[in-house]
């Protein structure tokens, strides 16, 4: 799939996807900082250095020059002992600010709020020990005092019973932590964090096997909470779910395809009557949209003359590149392209379906109604060997 934005790490529910977000940007440098709080190695290696003395606001600084290093890591493995170092010197200065200052303090819901996340990304890490931690501290913030700290807690229990759920791929507590999600984000329908962990929700069922019925319940639920909201991104979300409501309700359903063709023509739909179809959303800089080309040539020149018709949809925003592209790559069904309206994802029939993530590949039968959502590597030549196996 397609890069998608990363939230703070007390929302990264996709474990079942092992998705990991960062804990800010890395800079491409290639020495530290003077003065900065990250140390080298010899061999130019991440190193987190013991934490120092200060006050509770000093200590707060060192953690957020920590999420920023001054120095790019190596290799994935490197930078996840980063992670995993600085997660555990965040619980050590969470914990020294508790010990100092008073619940009602500013400070101090940030330190509790530094806890709880930096034991979460332990317990993604695989110490699970953290997560058990995280959940008893939490457990104890959602009835204490401080309203904004127990808001916070309860959507971090929320977050590692849905990491849970999705590690284990047994979704039957989706239902339930769908609707205290709801319950939660009603009272409060300005919380961004909240609306992030809603979204990641839907998207993490969207995924999974037979997560598509929790995923429409998610859009279902959310949706309108999101229409309400004073936050106009939070409203934005809310927009894009019912696209993706529609098409997640597409199988056994009819699908509208229509659009401009690179000649500059309009695309007759009428044309793909009795076919069987494969509608493809790609681009050309998305590199699993292209790793998949091959496949559908190869299904394309087995089964074309027997009734068989690609469709792309290109979210490319360069036209002469795309032209370009399908040139060389002698690609030879319609491509549908519009000129952009706006950044990214805004090709109004991926808008209309709520396409988030390519290559999105969607399956139609000679009846016209959807089959599946995910005709993708094997499965695409699997499914037209079945539809195509009397045609001689």
């Amino acid at each position: 799939m397609a890069a998608r934005r990363s939230l703070r790490p007390s929302l990264v529910l996709l474990a079942g996807l092992g998705c990991l977000a960062s804990w800010g940007p890395v800079p491409v440098v290639t020495a530290a900082q003077p003065g900065g709080a990250v140390a080298e190695q010899p061999g130019g290696a991440l190193k987190v250095p013991p934490l120092p003395e200060g006050s509770p606001a000093e200590l707060l600084a060192f953690i957020d020059e920590l999420q920023r290093p001054a120095v790019r890591p190596k290799s994935r493995e490197e930078m996840m002992g980063y992670m995993r170092d600085v997660a555990a010197v965040s619980v050590q200065a969470a914990d020294r600010i508790l010990a100092q200052a008073a619940p009602a303090d500013a400070l101090y819901s940030q330190a509790a709020t530094l806890k709880l996340e930096s034991l979460m990304m332990l317990g993604r890490l695989g110490d699970e020990q953290a997560t058990t931690t995280m959940v008893d501290y939490a457990k104890q913030l959602a009835t204490g005092p401080v309203p904004d700290l127990a808001k916070v807690a309860q959507r971090m229990l929320l977050v590692a019973e849905a990491q849970e759920m999705f590690a284990k791929g047994d979704l039957s507590a989706g239902g339930s932590i769908i609707e205290r999600s709801g319950a939660l984000l009603v009272a409060n329908p300005d919380d961004s964090e909240l609306a992030g962990l809603a979204m990641q929700l839907a998207g993490a069922f969207e995924h999974m096997p037979g997560g598509e019925p929790l995923a429409a319940q998610s859009l279902r639920t959310f949706g309108p909470i999101f229409a309400k909201s004073s936050d106009q991104r939070i409203r934005q979300m809310g927009e894009s779910f019912a696209g993706t409501l529609r098409r997640l309700s597409l199988p056994g359903s009819p699908m509208e395809i229509k659009g401009t063709l690179l000649d500059g023509t309009q695309f007759d739909q009428k044309s793909l009557a009795g076919k069987v179809v494969l509608v493809d959303f790609w681009a050309t800089w998305c590199g699993p949209c292209v790793a998949e080309i091959p496949n559908m040539l190869k299904e394309y020149e087995k089964y074309h003359d027997k009734g068989f018709e690609v469709v792309g949809v290109s979210l490319d925003e360069d036209r002469d590149a795309l032209v370009q592209f399908v040139k060389e790559k002698q690609i030879p069904w319609p491509i549908l392209h519009e000129e952009s309206t706006g950044a990214g994802w805004q090709h109004p029939l991926a808008t209309f379906y709520g396409i988030t993530g390519i290559p999105q590949l969607i399956l139609i039968g000679r009846d016209g109604n959807v089959i599946t959502l995910n005709a993708r590597g094997p499965q695409l030549g699997e499914r037209l060997a079945e539809l195509f196996k009397d045609a001689g």
